[in-house]
This record gives C-alpha cells, structure tokens and sequence, in this order.
C-alpha cells in the first residue's frame, strides 16, 4: 500500500511541472490549440462550409464561424446520424452523450477520441493536483465511490449513446477498478433509489476514503446511510478523506454535509460537461477553478449582459476581466464550433486564469430587467444560512408576476429547509438585504416599490425529491434548476409546499 502512495505522489509531480508549462504560457498555448483544431477539421463537411482552410487568425474566425446553439448545430448532428463521415470531425464520432434539451428534446453531443482522453485526463489531473498541492495520497489505499449514471449504453445511428457520466465508467484506470465501488451490476441499475439503496449494501461496511458526486444525490446517499446505520457518515467512514463533486454550487450544501458527515472533509470542484471538462479546484487555498487551456478546447467569452444583442462582442482569454459574467463559448476536439454551452463564467483570477460557474446564460428572473443570476441567489443563501444556523437540503426561485390583488410582484425562495431558521422574518431579510447589495437592478426595482421584498415558502422534507421524480429526473446527471424566469418549477413544487 506504501507503494501505491509513493507513486501517487510521483505521478503527481510529474502532472503539476507539465500543467505548469502551460499555465505560465496561456495565450501561447490557446492560440496553439485554435491551430491545431482549424487543421485538423478543415476537410471536414463543417471546415468546408466555413472555409477553414483560408482561416489565418481568430478575426477571420469570428467572422465565418457565428455562434451556435444545439438547435443550430443539429443539422450537421443529423447528418451524423444518418451515416456521414467527417462532418464536424474526421471520422465518427465514438460516442454520443445524451443531455436533456428545451426545445429539442434530448441532445446528442458528439464525442471523440482525443475528446474522451482528455476528459478521463483532467478528471485524474485534478486528484493529483491535490496530491500534489497538500502531499495527502493516503486515501489512494481505500475505496472509492461515483455516483453516476448508468454505463449501459444505447445506440444512435450505430454510435453508442449515453449518459457522460455512464460513459465515462467504461474509462476507469486500471490501477483503481479494485477500489473503485459501487460494482458494475449496481452502478447499471437504473432507478436511482434502487441504485442508492444497493450502493448502500455495498459500501457500508467498507474504507470509504473519496466520494464523488452531484452534492444534491451524494446528499440523499449520506441521508439513507445514517437513516440505516444510525451513525454520521464520518463515523462509518472513519477514513473518509475527500468529497469530489461538479454539476453545482456546493456552498448552500455545505452546512448541511458537515452536520451528515459530522466533520470537515477536503473537497475538489470539476467543472465537467458532456461537451468538455473544463476546469476543476487547482488549490486548496485559493477561489475558483484552473481553466484547461491546453485540452482540445479553444475559449471564447461574451458578456452576459450583451449575449442576447444581434452581434455581441467575441472576446478570447487575454481580453478577460475579473469580476464579470461571461457566457462560455467553445470549440473543441469533439467538432463543437463556437458552441454555447448554456453556463456562465466568472473570472476569480488572470494568474492563472481560475473561474467559478455563475449560472446558466438561460437560467435567470429578469421578469422586471432584475437580470439575477445563480452566483446571486447562492451566495445570498449562503450568507442567510451562515447569520441564522439553518440548513437547506435545496431550494428553488421564481418570480411572482401575478401576486393577490394588492400585492407588488415578488420573488419567490422556494427552500426545502434541513433546519429552518429561529427567525423566519430575519432570515428572509437577510436574504433580501444579500440581493439587493449584489445587484442594483433588484435593488432599484424594490426602491421604486416596483417589487416588493422576497417571499420565502418552505418545502416539507422530500419535496424536492418527489418534485424531480415526477419530472423524471431523479438521481444521474440531472440538477434542480437553481433560478428560473417563469413558473414551471415552482408551479410543480406546489404539491410539497408546507
């Protein structure tokens, strides 16, 4: 077992000198990768249409390429669909991975060979950036759990269609599969409370020593645990080390884990999505996430604010500023050109280039011109959370466009509380007073007696739970939509409203 650490920690050093290349020569190293991508697609259906090959710099770029979303992407999707070779990418792509679309139904992203190594590689490079970075490798000796989606996979057009994380258990080193759980019969379970409760069968009397997940389904496995064993995960689990999660912000889960684990444990952020691994917590020490500049993916930003406007300015990594929102446009190994991924970024750091996921560029209430984002919602409940000492299991917002006869529209904080507050009042003001410091919109509008103050509704104890079952969407890959400008979440939520 001292073998297996020791060779953690080399391997480590070895991964933190070659990021370190890299990382001190971002534009180099962007401009390299926008390079190597425009060559190698430039016979490509895609590369034909725009005229890849006449493409010098990235203003040319800019010019032929437009931004895209699925709905304008899908065209060259069907035709891959449909047998074609070399459409976004020379060859076939070995997988599709299947997201949930809004217009489109289901969405299916292209993945490629150099594509899926790099995803597998920057899943493994953020471990051993914390091996590196804190010298602990004890916990390579135990066992460690994902929970993910099943691996079973589908067919589309005689490629193999699947979930990213199912797919991505078909890419499990070696060196881990003997303490790697659940086992593959589990992990192909389909139902997710099945899951959960055979995972539990599985590991409760094992070395848990890494947990990786969505926070929100790590949540209901930690729960079912201590319901079954009357133990804190951190007893069961004495040896338990590191919480790996993505998909979400973990700071309004964070009280709520501690008290479920009975102790502070290390965690690693991943900034993964079925069309790229983006980023993921290089530093125990310091906010944000490395952005993966040297991954088969070329990075473009829009201001959020701008993004809706008829020709929004394109800019790339060296014309970045801390502090704004940016849609994260990008064009990748898998034949993804100038593609909207849907979330927004901010950068926390330019040496080197860290980012935290603000929200979703279509995920926000602007119902009034409020334009509030996820990163506003989150940081409010967690600054509420940590001046009353509750705890939330999750909550949703809505705005109230058509109050009772009276009232002023408002916001609606839809919270499904683990311990609600002593002070219900003080905690919706709290969160209010949040709001309107971060942003002036809201702020305004409430001044002019536009808005009136949020509401908080509380949610009885699984509603969230029952609320995503019925939409289809519990456990996997699937989140909760933090923040939305009309009423179908919270509308659905009715049913479990105290």
């Amino acid at each position: 077992m001292a073998l297996k650490r020791i060779a953690a920690k080399i391997f480590a050093n070895i991964i933190a000198k070659r990021t370190q290349k890299w990382v001190n020569n971002p534009i180099s190293t962007q401009k390299k990768v926008f390079q190597s991508l425009l060559k190698s697609a430039e016979n490509t259906q895609f590369g034909k249409d725009h005229d890849f090959k006449s493409i010098t710099d990235y203003t040319a770029f800019a010019q032929k390429v437009p931004i895209r979303d699925y709905e304008q992407l899908k065209p060259y999707v069907e035709q891959i669909i449909n047998g074609g070779l070399d459409v976004l990418w020379p060859g076939k792509p070995i997988y599709f991975a299947k997201t949930s679309g809004t217009t489109s139904g289901a969405k299916y992203i292209p993945i490629t060979k150099p594509s899926i190594r790099n995803q597998v590689n920057a899943s493994r490079n953020a471990i051993l950036s914390y091996i590196h970075e804190t010298g602990n490798a004890d916990f390579v000796t135990g066992k460690m759990i994902f929970l993910q989606g099943s691996p079973i996979l589908e067919q589309k057009g005689g490629i193999p269609l699947g979930r990213l994380s199912g797919i991505s258990a078909h890419y499990v080193p070696n060196y881990l599969q003997k303490n790697r759980l659940p086992s593959w019969e589990t992990n192909c379970i389909e139902d997710w409370e099945t899951k959960v409760n055979a995972v539990i069968e599985e590991t409760k009397d094992e070395n848990m020593t890494v947990i990786a997940g969505i926070p929100s389904w790590v949540q209901m496995y930690f729960e079912k645990l201590n319901a079954q064993t009357g133990k804190v995960v951190g007893d069961l689990f004495e040896n338990f080390q590191l919480f790996i999660y993505g998909g979400v912000n973990y700071g309004p889960y964070r009280a709520k884990f501690e008290n479920l684990i009975g102790r502070k444990v290390a965690s690693i952020e991943l900034f993964p999505a079925s069309e790229g691994f983006f980023a993921y917590q290089d530093s125990q020490t310091e906010e944000g996430m490395l952005l993966l500049l040297d991954a088969g993916i070329f990075y473009e930003f829009v201001r959020a604010e701008h993004f809706f406007e008829e020709n929004p300015d394109r800019l790339t990594i060296e014309q970045v500023e801390i502090g704004v929102d940016y849609a994260l446009i990008v064009s990748t190994d898998a034949g993804l050109w100038a593609y909207n991924i849907g979330d927004t970024v901010r950068f926390v750091s330019l040496i080197p280039y860290r980012v935290v996921v603000s929200g979703r560029i279509k995920h926000f209430i602007s119902a009034f011109g409020e334009h509030v984002i996820a990163k506003e919602v989150e940081e409010a409940m967690k600054h509420a959370l940590e001046k009353s000492g509750a705890s939330v299991n999750e909550f949703s917002v809505a705005p109230q466009t058509s109050p009772a006869e009276g009232e002023l529209p408002y916001h609606e904080w839809l919270v499904e509380f683990e311990k609600p507050p002593a002070d219900f009042e003080g905690f919706a003001n709290t969160l209010d007073a949040s709001m309107q410091k971060q942003n002036s919109y809201y702020f305004d509008l409430i001044d002019g007696k536009i808005l009136q103050r949020l509401k908080v509704t509380s949610i009885r104890n699984g509603g969230f739970q029952g609320y995503m079952k019925s939409i289809g969407k519990l456990g996997g890959q699937n989140k909760v939509q933090r923040l939305a400008n009309d009423r179908n979440v919270a509308d659905g939520l009715q049913p479990y409203v105290i």
